[in-house]
C-alpha cells in the first residue's frame, strides 16, 4: 500500500463542456499559488536531503533550462524522467511543396509527465471539498491560431474562453475582459467590438495587440441568472498565458 506523502484538494464545478449530462461536475484544485525555481531550491536545501545551497541548485538549474531550451529549439525531444518536451510543428500543408508560414503555422513546445512524476500519483491524497460556489469561473481556454489550450495567445486572433456564469453584463463601466500583464501588472481590456461570443458557458474575443510576455486572464462581469448582481466579481484563469 502507498504511503500518502501529500494532499491535494479541490472543489467541483458544473461541467460546461460537456453537453451529453447537464449533472456531471468536474474537479478544480485549489492551487496555493505558483512557485519559483528559486522558491523551489530554497524548500529543497530547507527540507533538507540537497547536498548543495539553495544558490548553487537555482544556478545549475537555470543553465540547465537554458541548454535544455536551446536543444528543443533545434528540433530534440527531451525526456527528464520527471517529464518530456518536443517540438511541435502545427497548422495544415495544403500542398507537399508548401514551405512553413508563420502567419498560418505555429511553433509550439510540448511537455508531459513523465514516468517519475506519474510514479508519485500513488502518494498524493485527493480531498474533494464539495461543489463550489455559483460564482464565475473560467475552466479553459483555447488560442484558435494555434489550438493551444490553457497556454498560448495569437494577438490578432480568436480566443474561446469556457466558464460557467462568465457572460459579460452589468453596467458597471469595469466590467469586461481583462489581459494583465503578470509583470507590469498593465490591464487591457477587450473592446467590445471585439467580443464574438457572450454567452454565460461561452465568451470568444479577438486577442487585442499584446507585446510579448505571460498575461492573467481575468472576467469582469455583474452576470447572474436573474438580476444582475450589484457588485461586479471576477472569474480569474488558474493558468498564465503566454504571448511569444
Amino acid at each position: 500500500m502507498a504511503t500518502i506523502l501529500h494532499k491535494i484538494k479541490a472543489y467541483l464545478y458544473d461541467n460546461v463542456l460537456t453537453k451529453d449530462n447537464p449533472n456531471d461536475f468536474i474537479a478544480r484544485t485549489t492551487s496555493e499559488r505558483s512557485l519559483s525555481v528559486q522558491q523551489i531550491c530554497l524548500s529543497a536545501a530547507n527540507r533538507g536531503g540537497a547536498d548543495i545551497s539553495a544558490s548553487a541548485m537555482e544556478h545549475a538549474t537555470e543553465l540547465f533550462l537554458k541548454e535544455m531550451a536551446y536543444q528543443l529549439c533545434d528540433g530534440y525531444s527531451i525526456n527528464t524522467g520527471y517529464f518530456t518536451a518536443s517540438t511541435t510543428i502545427r497548422g495544415v500543408f495544403d500542398s507537399p511543396s508548401e514551405t512553413f508560414n508563420k502567419d498560418k503555422h505555429n511553433i509550439i513546445f510540448q511537455f508531459n509527465q513523465g514516468e517519475k512524476l506519474r510514479a508519485e500519483i500513488s502518494n498524493i491524497e485527493v480531498e474533494i471539498l464539495g461543489v463550489a460556489e455559483a460564482s464565475a469561473v473560467i475552466l479553459q481556454v483555447t488560442d484558435v491560431k494555434s489550438g493551444s489550450v490553457n497556454d498560448l495567445l495569437t494577438p490578432g486572433r480568436n480566443l474561446k474562453i469556457a466558464g460557467s456564469k462568465i457572460k459579460v453584463a452589468g453596467n458597471d463601466p469595469f466590467i469586461g475582459v481583462f489581459f494583465v500583464n503578470t509583470t507590469n501588472d498593465v490591464r487591457t481590456m477587450v473592446e467590445e467590438s471585439d467580443m464574438v461570443t457572450n454567452n454565460p458557458s461561452e465568451v470568444m474575443v479577438v486577442i487585442p495587440n499584446l507585446s510579448a510576455g505571460t498575461y492573467r486572464l481575468e472576467i469582469v462581469t455583474q452576470f447572474a441568472q436573474g438580476a444582475l448582481l450589484k457588485e461586479p466579481r471576477t472569474a480569474t484563469l488558474d493558468k498564465l498565458l503566454t504571448v511569444v
